[in-house]
């Protein structure tokens, strides 16, 4: 079978090999590779500044962001020949930490834990590949253009749900939220808002491309002027881009007991100027949180699953902007003005 390999720590080592299918595992789905979604992580491990390869291994398989059809299924698994699936990506830490051991390995407190396609353990990035059932979710047959959309949403699902939790801590009527990037985290973001019910505004830079009309399609406003403009009165801001000015504008920039999501990762390495004395007394009389969110468990899976099997089936396929053979791999990691999300095709 053909596979998608890097050597992590090693800058430009991707390269599309010829692997033995993989052995019959006891218990596990068995697993034909439909689709592989492309993300700022994927990037970074290719240029060699990020993962971990499976251990005594000097190559990882790459792709966190799947799309499968089940083979072959054990007895009483829950899982037939042709379902669609999709790989939860993050597997608990052995000890197990107290989060681990009740299932919210996202929220792993010993770093312990590992990874499909980005720490110790291989990706998805294959023609075939095995899936414990526990860790598979099931997807509704009509999103076989778009599942690999599921990891990314899982994270705003995830988001959401912690929002929401924080919400609670008083009276809470929510009527709008901005979310700050138009790139794919960002749009789920905005298709979860719409979906419950809130004025829903995206923030980005670019006037050109299908992002502008994918939010006003989703019932949402674009928006592209300075972030004051239209945070002022947001009872939610979700931050999307892990720029460091726009998360320092975001803490800055939000209704007296708004919430603000961080879920973009920053790059590091540039400094700015904050009154941070300013940012404290705004954010103490004011009440407002802060927090930053990453990763996902089954349940926000599933929550994602069933946002995803809900919103507009046309809307979805065009967030997938490019869908490139496996032999071409490296089309798609290279960006252009207009993805929003590439795919790499398994199947071809």
């Amino acid at each position: 079978m053909r596979a998608l390999t890097v050597i992590p720590g090693k800058a430009d080592s991707a390269e599309l090999v010829n692997l033995p299918d993989p052995p019959a595992e006891p218990g596990k789905l068995w697993v034909q590779g439909v689709a592989l979604g492309v993300c700022g992580t994927d990037l970074e491990i290719v240029r060699g500044a990020y993962g971990w390869a499976p251990p005594s291994r000097e190559r990882l398989i790459l792709g966190h962001e799947s799309l499968g059809r089940v083979i072959e299924a054990p007895e009483k698994s829950g899982f037939e020949p042709g379902d669609l699936v999709v790989g939860i990506v993050r597997r608990p830490d052995p000890v197990p930490c107290a989060n681990c051991a009740v299932g919210e390995w996202d929220m792993c407190r010993n770093g312990l834990y590992t990874e499909h396609g980005i720490k110790q353990l291989d990706g998805f990035g294959a023609e075939q590949y095995h899936l414990d059932p526990a860790f598979a979710i099931k997807l509704d047959p009509k999103l076989n253009g778009t599942g690999v959309l599921l990891e990314p949403a899982s994270i705003l699902a995830k988001a959401w749900e912690h929002i929401e939790a924080i919400g609670r801590r008083a009276h809470w009527e929510p009527r709008s939220a901005v979310v700050i990037g138009a790139g794919p985290i960002g749009l789920l973001a905005a298709l979860m808002s719409v979906q419950r019910g809130l004025e829903t505004h995206v923030m980005d830079r670019v006037t050109e491309g299908p992002k502008p009309g994918l939010v006003r399609d989703l019932g949402a406003t674009y928006f592209t002027g300075p972030m004051k403009d239209v945070c002022q009165e947001a009872d939610v801001v979700i931050e999307c881009t892990g720029v460091g000015q726009l998360v320092l504008d975001a803490m800055q920039c939000s209704a007296p007991g708004g919430i603000v999501c961080l879920t973009g990762v920053s790059s590091g390495g540039r400094q700015l100027s904050i009154d941070a004395g300013m940012l404290n007394r705004t954010m103490v009389l004011e009440n407002e949180a802060v927090f930053g969110s990453v990763n996902a468990n089954r349940r926000h899976y599933e929550a994602a699953a069933a946002s995803l099997a809900k919103a507009n089936r046309s809307w979805l396929e065009r967030l997938v902007t490019r869908h490139v053979p496996l032999e071409r791999w490296a089309d798609a990691l290279t960006r252009t003005p207009y993805d929003v999300k590439p795919v790499i095709d398994l199947t071809r």
